[in-house]
């Protein structure tokens, strides 16, 4: 028997006109498809992005906004958490987190300062102090108020089917660049690759083909998706073809946000927050390259993000604004979203995450 849990970040606070209170535990019934309240740890301040170490008994979250990352330790029967320690990551606003290859140290971006951040973990895997902290390079896009000084925006590992690598790929919202980082250990300063987007793209995050050596990026500014060409040895990048995300019949005010791609490398799906939509972009079989697109209602306003089910077969919607999870079906021929009905009401969500286990 496997148990599946998922964890749920939030926004909590009066400024960002929030309903959340802390990160939420759930019992999924691998059956029915069932979620099933299990706790709230709260309370809290913006526990916003999530990330499980390699054996998922430590949780992560770092605190939009503020300037502090925090761990839990799982327990495996339940998966409900305990605070282990909070520390500050010596920057404003952390946005996205990943573990190291080797599980001794986490990455953090954080956005208002343009930096990104290793701190060293424990055995017991609780954060000990920073290690190594790095500024973003580069001249600020065109957009005023978005595009004022470097804005990383994600900070994933780049780990795929065929490639488990020490890179981090940081799309840099403010500086219209995609950056590459690789640590040697800690303490280092790591090295640094770069790409140049479409002026006034926005990049926002990343998503990996499981096989071919492509990146694919969200931009939110212009909502459109880029795929790279990436050198797992180098750390090389370079940018290939970019596609709207939006259909031509819109013109109102929205932005990109979310993107995940299925496990099989058939499709891509990126949320529109305005549009309040999913776009599945379908992907060369051959090159890896989008070549069309289709829109799904999210159900629910403000999609910030999206992500696949344990297995793969379900899509999973956070409407940050409408308080909502939005559990969607992928036909098996078209690769398509269908609404399944059921829906997780919970405040002002921005992450899931999923943990698994053998019972």
């Amino acid at each position: 028997m496997t148990a599946v849990f998922a964890y749920v970040g939030c926004r909590t606070t009066r400024e960002r006109n929030a309903r959340g209170r802390g990160i939420g535990v759930y019992a999924i019934d691998t059956q029915s498809g069932a979620w099933e309240h299990v706790q709230t740890f709260e309370p809290l301040e913006n526990p916003s992005f999530l990330a499980l170490n390699g054996v998922q008994d430590v949780l992560y979250a770092v605190h939009g906004d503020g300037a502090e990352v925090s761990s839990y330790s799982i327990d495996a029967a339940h998966g409900r958490l305990t605070a282990l320690n909070r520390r500050s990551c010596e920057g404003r606003n952390p946005v996205h987190l990943a573990l190291s290859r080797d599980g001794t140290s986490l990455v953090v971006a954080a956005y208002a300062t343009g930096a990104a951040v290793q701190f060293q973990l424990g055995v017991d895997g609780a954060l000990g102090d920073v290690s190594s902290y790095v500024r973003f390079p580069g001249e600020p896009g065109p957009h005023r108020i978005e595009q004022a000084s470097s804005h990383p925006h994600h900070i994933a590992r780049y780990v795929t089917q065929r490639y488990d690598t020490d890179w981090h790929i940081v799309p840099d919202k403010g500086l219209d660049r995609v950056f590459a980082l690789k640590w040697e250990g800690l303490g280092t300063l790591p090295a640094l690759t770069s790409g140049r987007s479409r002026e006034g793209a926005g990049p926002r995050h990343a998503a990996f083909h499981p096989t071919l050596p492509l990146i694919y990026i969200s931009n939110e500014l212009d909502s459109s998706v880029t795929a790279w060409d990436f050198d797992p040895i180098t750390g090389a990048l370079e940018p290939l073809h970019t596609m709207s995300v939006l259909p031509g019949t819109h013109h109102a005010l929205s932005r990109a946000a979310g993107i995940v791609i299925r496990p099989d490398g058939r499709a891509l799906y990126v949320t529109n927050r305005g549009q309040d939509s999913i776009t599945t972009v379908e992907l060369d079989g051959t090159t890896g390259m989008p070549v069309q697109a289709h829109w799904t209602h999210t159900q629910g306003q403000c999609p910030r993000f999206l992500c696949l089910s344990h297995d793969g077969k379900m899509l999973y919607v956070a409407n940050e604004h409408s308080d909502s999870i939005v559990q969607y079906a992928l036909d098996a021929t078209t690769a398509i979203p269908a609404p399944t009905g059921r829906v997780v009401a919970t405040g002002s969500p921005v992450c899931i995450i999923f943990k698994t286990c053998q019972e």
